[in-house]
């Protein structure tokens, strides 16, 4: 039976539970480099962030695609949930993109989507009644969704547990060095080229350099030799350390960003911690977009294409449509400057600051060790 333990030292200890054996997401390495005051979390020794190997990250995708492809295919009604060991002593379990099989244990769960509750079966009732079931527990404090996006389908699926739905935006740090003369530079950044618009991001890149020829458009992302070899010109990376992603990103006047699906974007808060505006597709499979880039950060193009209907005329009119408010934000310094300094309240003080972030959890964990305490 679990009992309450002590807050050591005055710290309150936070057990990270992970559905994966490799965590891969930029949400833990900044909640672990930057946690909130007084609070210690444990479990983190395989915390590295996102995976920078295209190789890696390509062979952990297929396992993992695959695996889903099979399992939503037969429809099982399998939870994303787990148990934690109690060897550590901790006072409350904090579930990254799962649910807690664990009984007494008080308990949060961060949540990119509603999608990360389950492993198979989103539509079988079974699997919805078992879900509900853990939410409704009394061990279970409260759950995180990053976007209101994701909030909303909770609550849709999930209405009697309204009370315990709360949103927090992610965070990520304010740069310390931001540089104020920006060069004719436009980035685009993707583990995954397909699914983030890729060959829109080249067409894009090649109609800007058409109006600007000496402007620098730089590919960060695995992309084919064949596609080098059709747009010469511009610069092509593999995925790198973020150190080396993060210098040309702070020489940079523009972020291009046409994914055709997302339910966050972290490289679009990386992008505005350096003052950088972005230019992205909202599509019916990017609602969170629109949440992170808001009027005065940077410019979203409406689109009916998605990587299910791409088309050679499709790519051709969004490229056109992204090209304008690229050359814009290259063109007028003025324009530029002040969505920069836009983006750079956003993350140092606004909505996805470190801060902001902190200040909610550990109102959440605190709020949830006082109701165990008292039960």
């Amino acid at each position: 039976m679990f009992k309450f333990m002590k807050i050591k030292g005055g710290k309150i200890r936070v057990f990270l539970q992970y559905p994966w054996r490799f965590p891969d997401s930029p949400y833990y390495k900044y909640l672990l480099s930057s946690p909130p005051e007084g609070i210690e979390y444990l479990n983190v020794a395989r915390q590295k962030g996102a995976i920078t190997s295209a190789k890696k990250f390509w062979l952990l995708t297929r396992i993992k695609v695959n695996i889903r492809r099979i399992l939503n295919w037969l429809n099982l009604p399998i939870v994303n949930s787990h148990l934690t060991p109690s060897s550590e002593e901790y006072n409350l379990i904090h579930c990254a993109h799962c649910l807690s099989k664990n009984t007494e244990e008080p308990w949060v769960a961060d949540m990119e989507g509603v999608w990360s509750m389950f492993v198979s079966g989103f539509n079988n009732p079974i699997a919805i009644r078992r879900i509900k079931k853990t939410l409704l527990k009394k061990n279970c404090k409260m759950i995180i969704p990053w976007s209101e996006h994701a909030k909303r389908d909770i609550l849709k699926l999930f209405p009697e547990a309204s009370k315990k739905v709360e949103l927090v935006y992610p965070a990520v740090p304010s740069q310390k060095k931001v540089s104020s003369e920006r060069k004719d530079v436009v980035v685009f950044v993707a583990r995954d080229f397909r699914l983030k618009g890729g060959v829109v991001a080249l067409e894009t890149m090649k109609k800007i350099k058409m109006r600007i020829p000496k402007v620098r458009c730089v590919v960060i992302s695995p992309t084919s030799r064949a596609l080098k070899e059709d747009y010469l010109g511009i610069e092509f990376y593999d995925l790198m350390p973020q150190k080396d992603l993060f210098k040309i990103m702070s020489q940079a006047k523009v972020f291009l960003y046409p994914s055709f699906m997302d339910t966050f974007g972290f490289t679009i808060l990386e992008a505005m911690s350096f003052g950088v505006p972005v230019v992205a597709l909202k599509t019916s499979l990017t609602d969170s977009v629109s949440e992170i880039i808001k009027e005065g950060e940077g410019f979203l193009i409406d689109s009916e294409m998605t990587h299910r209907n791409i088309t050679k005329e499709g790519i051709d009119k969004i490229s056109q449509k992204l090209v304008e408010p690229c050359v814009k934000l290259l063109k007028d310094a003025s324009l530029q400057k002040k969505m920069s300094k836009n983006c750079l309240k956003a993350i140092s003080s606004g909505r996805f600051s470190i801060n902001n972030r902190n200040k909610k959890l550990k109102k959440i964990y605190v709020e949830a060790l006082n109701e165990n305490s008292s039960d």
